[in-house]
């Protein structure tokens, strides 16, 4: 039987049989290939498996309420479009749905007409998105919504689309394979495999053999032909994480691949071609490694078909609690806790502090706090010790100033130190955050957030403080 085109898939989530089956029958009917699933939870699980272009949600399912999963789904799914089964036709009710995520409503009993009518309009948003539409909620919130972030989710748009070669730089614990893994859920590659590969996880000939596979008898141990990962990741995307650590004898290998597509296996003389799409990462700077002829330079120009740089927390720290909220929904939902949000001081500390594990960090010190956590918030005691250095920034004084005089400059000059952060303004001058937002709205400075990178004047200078106007 000739499978169906990833297109025309559908799943439903219901957990009432006779419901779904009477709509499972009518998109048979339209020639979907339909899957359906009792719960939220084991639609979650399927859903990037399944890859289906509809996706119909009852509005309340026996372990989420129906909008919250649509929250969820369309974060893993960003081109699915997505349609709530109700027997309400409340214009509240439609409002809502549509404001939480929902594409559109099908009211029960479905009829043929209707179903046709939000069919055709799913696959023509859907075919849209093959080539334009590449919704935001696949970036936010998931890697942050600082400009830095922002102006990296316009670069992504775009390379996305492409099959160009992408090398991916930043600190350890950034987010780099989240990025390429969104990169390969946008492109045209979406319905075939994303393979990923450790390169620093494996010893040198382990890894040539991973990578391009071996025939029987390759090496000791070898007693059968093994496919490697770029068979596997035919017609999709293979990602090289820390590339930096390949050796150069597979380097070669790898470099002829991206030269010519073709490859032989270990221990064979088969020339074998694959269609594949390399996005690669480090956390190392590879100029200096090719200048220390510890990676190929010829192999680095081809890697460095489009550079994705990645900035480091401590540089997006407007992204902290956004990241936080979502670390901790993720999280008090695998752990089943009743946990509203975090203190006034906890959130203090986490903005204020320098997290050289970048995002990986916080994701592990929520889920530490989740975990700990038997209130309704999350406070200091449920964090682990969070070391914020008061004096790196600490700004420095003439004598034979008023207090009034001293109080402003300590404030202002630390702002300017930290980029406009008052969380960690506060931390270092231990006063609270509230009190600065007070005296600047006193000083008649309106502006204190992050400033983006790429503007002129820092947030102060621009609110009037230092450029009188």
């Amino acid at each position: 039987m000739t499978a169906k085109s990833p297109a025309r898939r559908a799943l439903i989530v219901d957990h009432d049989r006779a419901a779904w089956r009477d709509l499972e029958a009518l998109l048979g009917e339209e020639g979907f290939e339909t899957r359906a699933l009792p719960t939220a939870s084991a639609a979650l699980d399927e859903i990037e498996r399944f890859a289906p272009r509809v996706v119909f949600s009852e509005l309340q399912l026996p372990d989420m309420e129906g909008l919250r999963f649509i929250e969820r789904a369309r974060l893993r799914s960003p081109l699915s479009c997505f349609i709530v089964l109700s027997r309400d036709a409340s214009v509240e009710s439609a409002v809502e749905a549509l404001k939480r995520g929902a594409d559109d409503m099908l009211l029960r009993p479905q009829g043929r007409d209707s179903l046709k009518t939000l069919l055709s309009a799913a696959l023509a948003r859907s075919c849209k998105g093959e080539s334009e539409w590449i919704p935001d909620e696949v970036f936010s919130p998931t890697l942050g919504d600082h400009p830095s972030m922002r102006a990296l989710t316009q670069t992504l748009k775009h390379v996305a689309r492409s099959r160009a070669t992408v090398l991916i730089q930043g600190e350890s614990g950034t987010g780099k394979e989240l990025i390429a893994a969104a990169i390969h859920r946008l492109s045209p590659r979406r319905d075939r495999p994303f393979i990923s590969v450790n390169c620093a996880a494996l010893a040198e000939t382990l890894l040539e053999s991973e990578l391009f596979g071996h025939e029987r008898g390759a090496f000791t141990g070898a007693m059968s032909r093994r496919e490697g990962r770029f068979e596997r990741a035919h017609g999709g995307t293979l990602f090289l994480d820390e590339v930096s650590e390949i050796p150069l004898s597979v380097q070669v290998k790898l470099l002829r691949f991206l030269q010519e597509r073709q490859f032989e296996r270990v221990g064979g003389n088969e020339t074998i071609r694959v269609d594949v799409r390399i996005v690669a990462a480090t956390n190392l700077d590879l100029k200096s490694l090719v200048e220390s002829r510890k990676f190929r330079e010829d192999l680095f120009y081809r890697l460095n078909v489009v550079e994705v740089c990645v900035p480091p927390l401590r540089e997006r720290r407007s992204d902290i609690p956004l990241l936080a909220e979502l670390f901790l929904w993720r999280f008090r939902e695998e752990n089943h806790r009743a946990i509203d949000g975090f203190t006034e001081a906890a959130m203090d500390l986490l903005e204020a502090y320098h997290w050289p594990g970048n995002v990986r960090e916080l994701e592990n010190a929520i889920e530490r706090a989740v975990v700990l956590c038997e209130g309704g918030r999350i406070d200091l005691q449920h964090l682990p010790k969070l070391d914020v250095q008061p004096t790196q920034h600490a700004p420095v004084f003439l004598p034979g100033i008023s207090l009034a005089e001293l109080e402003r400059r300590a404030i202002l000059q630390t702002l300017d130190a930290v980029g406009g952060s008052t969380a960690k303004a506060a931390a270092i001058l231990g006063i609270s955050r509230r009190k600065i937002q007070y005296r600047c709205k006193e000083w008649g400075i309106t502006r204190i957030s992050t400033p983006c990178p790429d503007d002129d004047e820092s947030p102060l200078k621009s609110a009037g403080h230092h450029n009188q106007r």
